[in-house]
């Protein structure tokens, strides 16, 4: 058990959370930082494994607690901080050359949009669409009912909404 220093049973949940807690952290901060800040989410998870306490709420929710935590402790001590960086990670190397340019591009789009958003509602999107969360997932990590997940799911859509349209006007 992890809890009690395990560091094989700590490994598993390192393996089942790394993907989705870099994804949720990677579209709110630049790459670089990304990396950084998801190794110090997995160092706080391991420091403050005695803390969690079962059955309160998921060891994910938990988890994604702790890295949005970091995201906005970042944000606080570096409140100027530059535009994201052009660089994306290859998420499928084996498709076409034509295919990754056009990943890349979307996903520079979409993490440039993103961020256009207010903090809470930039969360309730990269939880749900991009790490498939459901709103009771959502509910537990943000600390929110699933009603307030549902509204602000749908206020965050119609923003980014929004800002999509407007940004193809100005294309």
């Amino acid at each position: 058990m992890a809890q009690g220093g395990d560091s094989k049973a700590f490994a598993q949940i390192y393996d089942a959370l790394v993907k989705p807690i870099y994804r949720y952290i990677y579209y709110r901060v630049d790459e670089a930082i990304a990396e950084d800040l998801t190794e110090d989410t997995f160092l706080k998870i391991w420091q403050n494994l005695g803390k969690y306490k079962k059955g309160s709420t998921p060891f994910a929710s938990w988890a994604f607690r702790i890295a949005h935590n970091l995201v906005v402790d970042y944000y606080r001590k570096n409140e100027s901080v530059d535009e994201i960086s052009e660089e994306v990670p290859d998420m499928q190397e084996h498709s076409s050359p034509d295919s990754q340019t056009n990943l890349k591009l979307t996903q520079i789009r979409l993490r440039k949009i993103i961020r256009k958003l207010p903090d809470n509602y930039q969360q309730v999107i990269i939880l749900k669409y991009i790490n498939d969360l459901d709103n009771r997932q959502i509910a537990e990590a943000t600390g929110k009912t699933e009603g307030a997940v549902r509204i602000l799911q749908f206020r965050a859509l119609e923003q980014l909404r929004g800002l999509l349209t407007h940004e193809k006007e100005d294309l």
